[in-house]
């Protein structure tokens, strides 16, 4: 393929972020949540620690290699809350995505 193709359709995508996620936001930032969403926001946050610290090959890299951790450790989440064997409740909309992160799809076309 083309180069030029390529980074004509990579900067392409990238300029349809801003215009396509700002809506969105607009749309849902006033939405009221309750206390186990904020939970379940919590706990998807330590799943992200927990991916940096132990299987990011960069972040390994540079906490193995002398980088500066202030600087490593800059990307993550102020709060996170981790459980032991935590289970979304049957049936929950937390479940359900659950499912879709244990189990993706081959293809969403």
């Amino acid at each position: 393929r083309d180069p030029d193709e390529l980074f004509a359709f990579a900067k392409d995508c990238l300029a349809s972020v801003v215009p396509a996620y700002l809506p969105i936001v607009a749309k849902r930032c006033n939405d009221a949540f309750t206390e186990l969403q904020k939970q379940w926001q919590q706990i998807r946050r330590g799943r992200y620690v927990e991916f940096n610290l132990v299987y990011d090959r960069g972040t390994v890299f540079g906490l193995k290699t002398g980088g500066r951790i202030e600087s490593i450790l800059m990307s993550l989440p102020e709060t996170a809350r981790w459980e032991y064997d935590h289970h979304p409740e049957p049936g929950s909309k937390e479940e359900e995505i659950a499912h879709f992160f244990k189990n993706p799809k081959d293809s969403w076309v």
